[in-house]
């Protein structure tokens, strides 16, 4: 119930941040992983490191966001592995801008990679999910998708966007066996971040609004998209579950 082993496990947006940390966790509890993301640098030394440590890791190295790669993509895992019990679409990006300030292709590029992208991989690979038996869907979401955090408001509907379609696959797609829940993170100690935290006010009112007073590690995220991946929470789907220190219910938000 508390492993993951012999389970072929996709995670995209995982050379770096929580996806990395992500990767790492289900290799640890013995999955199989498959690690998309843009860098074909760093995908190679990850693999190089795994390949060190006596660990074959499948890469891709692709631009999410369009449709002709995910197609490619596609067709590679169903020749290659033909079926998925994991997949963690994590990949995600943003533009951090005032509302009006926005222009059209930027609100555009961010919906691309944060719910064009993973709606439609998770779609299609629907085949290789239902023939695994007991599959999973995990998708890296944001409290952003619950609340204001002042991270622009493409970032939070694009992840909202993504706790629907988390909502309506679950139901859809609970009598072929696979599950789909979603993490939603708060501010996280990753190099995407790292500019935001280094504004010092904007850290101090991060901190202010989070109860436990402290920022997220990317490990934290990644033990509870493994608790998702794993048998142990088979009764458990359609969830957004917020990684927060308890931001979501904190009554005392300053603006």
């Amino acid at each position: 119930m508390w492993n993951l082993k012999d389970k072929k496990a996709i995670i995209t947006g995982g050379s770096e941040g929580i996806g990395l940390a992500i990767s790492e966790e289900l290799i640890a509890l013995g999955s199989e992983i498959w690690v998309v993301a843009r860098s074909k640098e760093k995908l190679i030394a990850l693999q190089k490191l795994y390949k060190d440590r006596g660990i074959n890791i499948c890469i891709t190295a692709i631009d999410l966001s369009l449709e002709t790669n995910r197609n490619l993509f596609i067709e590679e895992v169903k020749a290659k592995w033909k079926t998925v019990d994991i997949l963690v679409n994590n990949v995600g990006t943003n533009i951090r801008k005032k509302a009006q300030e926005y222009e059209t292709f930027e609100i555009e590029k961010i919906f691309a990679l944060n719910f064009f992208a993973p709606m439609d991989l998770t779609r299609k690979l629907y085949p290789c999910l239902k023939d695994a038996k007991n599959a999973t869907v995990i998708n890296v979401s944001s409290v952003g998708s619950l609340n204001h955090i002042r991270s622009g408001f493409p970032y939070g509907a694009s992840k909202a966007a993504l706790n629907q379609l988390t909502k309506n696959l679950a139901v859809e797609w609970a009598e072929d066996g696979i599950r789909v829940n979603a993490v939603a993170p708060w501010y996280t100690d990753t190099l995407l971040v790292q500019p935001v935290l280094q504004d010092k006010n904007l850290y101090e009112q991060i901190l202010q609004r989070t109860p436990m007073k402290r920022i997220a590690q990317p490990k934290e995220i990644a033990t509870v998209v493994a608790f998702f991946a794993m048998p142990a929470s088979s009764y458990i789907t359609g969830q957004v579950l917020a990684v927060d220190g308890g931001f979501t219910i904190n009554m005392y938000n300053p603006k």
